[in-house]
């Protein structure tokens, strides 16, 4: 078969999979985004608050019923779903009904927080934009469902153009949209949040990095600034940290040609000031749409979402935190090395492109930025840092890429003739 088909079952076989859990995926959060999306679609606040509880609830119910069904002791009980269903959507209408007669009726997000914690949603309606068409013609189980594998599907995708773009052989590219479905990226990504979302938006301005140095300036250019534009509707923060990270890496890849006598190149020049702009973009557009402040988001952390009173020395407790919480951080690292490992292989796999690899450094340290501003070890799942997974999914392939030219010799020209119809020269140094 050719490329573009084996992608195309890749992608088939990992959606097919994600029928094993249509519902049950969701987070606390994912009522607050999928509320908004309804609202925006003409939903009234008890109306989207019935349909997101209906969705959350079931999902909580078929949950139980999976855990009864294998429990040693009460596996031939009856199921416990009915009842679950009901005492989880009595007690979730029953806060909602409570703030909404407190008056607290403004904004898209039913009010299944408290206000201060909304508005920090409220700022972020992209990934509702994203949801609507879903929820709107499927209905709020199979939209979400549909929506979280339609982006997850994407990113996989990115990753296997972000690596033909590197004529990187067509098996190893492969392997890339295979490790971003396999790896906590892809079950990340599947999650009604704004993860998926984010991964697929940072690996295309990974894609127009990759562009921008293989002499294609304008398009590559052209995606990092949709991709840090697009990023600023779907979580604000993700933007500012890509566009510093972008604007350094390509700064410091400036300077290394510099200094030994090359031009900086008008693609690495491209990147960076589209990165210097996200960045003075983000913190104006912030400033004067009173987006929620950093000093907000720290007092959130703090107290637990609002439900102690706010620190008076936020900066020093923030400190003392972010220390305790990375200690704490590797010694469960070191325990199981599966990331570390990862990351590793993935840095000196992007070796092999130096230009391209620094980049790649700088999009993925955004995992870390992000974890870094929230440092809270019971996040479930590592959500926060899951954009440093881009490192192993994109580097792994390159790491491989000697062995397989090795045994199938490949030619480096018109690596992306299956894909998108035209061939691309090769610039894999700093040199």
């Amino acid at each position: 078969m050719r490329p573009r088909a084996w992608v195309l079952v890749l992608a088939a076989v990992f959606a097919v999979l994600q029928l094993a859990n249509v519902t049950g995926r969701d987070t606390p959060d994912s009522k607050n985004y999928v509320s908004y999306a309804l609202t925006l679609g003409g939903a009234d606040q008890r109306q989207a608050a019935g349909r997101t509880v209906d969705w959350a609830c079931a999902g909580k119910a078929s949950a139980a019923e999976r855990a009864q069904s294998v429990n040693v002791v009460h596996f031939h009980s009856p199921s416990p779903a009915g009842r679950v269903f009901a005492e989880c959507r009595e007690d979730e209408l029953r806060r909602v009904e409570r703030r909404l007669a407190a008056g607290q009726t403004d904004g898209h997000v039913v009010p299944f927080v408290a206000p201060r914690l909304r508005a920090i949603f409220e700022v972020r309606p992209g990934y509702p934009v994203f949801l609507l068409p879903f929820v709107t013609v499927f209905g709020v189980t199979w939209g979400v469902w549909l929506a979280s594998v339609l982006v997850t599907v994407a990113g996989g995708v990115l990753a296997f153009l972000v690596l033909r773009t590197l004529s990187v052989p067509v098996p190893l590219a492969l392997t890339g949209q295979a490790l971003y479905y396999v790896l906590p990226v892809g079950t990340t990504a599947m999650r009604p949040m704004t993860e998926g979302l984010m991964l697929a938006l940072t690996l295309t301005a990974v894609w127009g990095c990759a562009l921008a140095l293989t002499r294609r300036a304008r398009a590559g250019t052209a995606l990092v600034a949709g991709a840090l534009l697009t990023l600023f509707t779907v979580k604000h923060a993700q933007a500012l940290f890509l566009g510093v990270c972008l604007a350094g890496a390509g700064a410091a890849i400036a300077v290394w040609r510099r200094r030994h006598g090359r031009a900086a190149g008008r693609g690495v020049v491209a990147i960076t000031a589209a990165g210097c702009v996200a960045v003075a973009g983000t913190l104006l557009l912030a400033r004067l749409l009173r987006y929620p402040s950093e000093a907000e988001s720290m007092q959130d952390l703090l107290t637990n979402h609002y439900t102690h009173p706010d620190r008076v020395r936020p900066w020093r407790e923030f400190l003392h935190l972010e220390w305790d919480f990375w200690v704490e951080w590797l010694r469960r690292q070191l325990l199981t090395p599966l990331f570390p490992a990862a990351l590793a292989a993935g840095v000196w796999g992007a070796r092999r492109r130096p230009a391209f690899g620094v980049f790649l450094l700088a999009a993925a340290s955004t995992g870390f930025l992000t974890q870094a501003g929230h440092p809270d070890i019971n996040i479930w799942g590592d959500r926060l840092i899951v954009l440093a997974w881009l490192l192993p999914v994109v580097g792994l392939p390159l790491l491989l890429e000697p062995l397989v030219r090795r045994v199938v010799p490949v030619p480096v020209q018109g690596s992306l003739d299956e894909v998108s119809g035209g061939g691309l020269p090769e610039t894999h140094s700093m040199r």
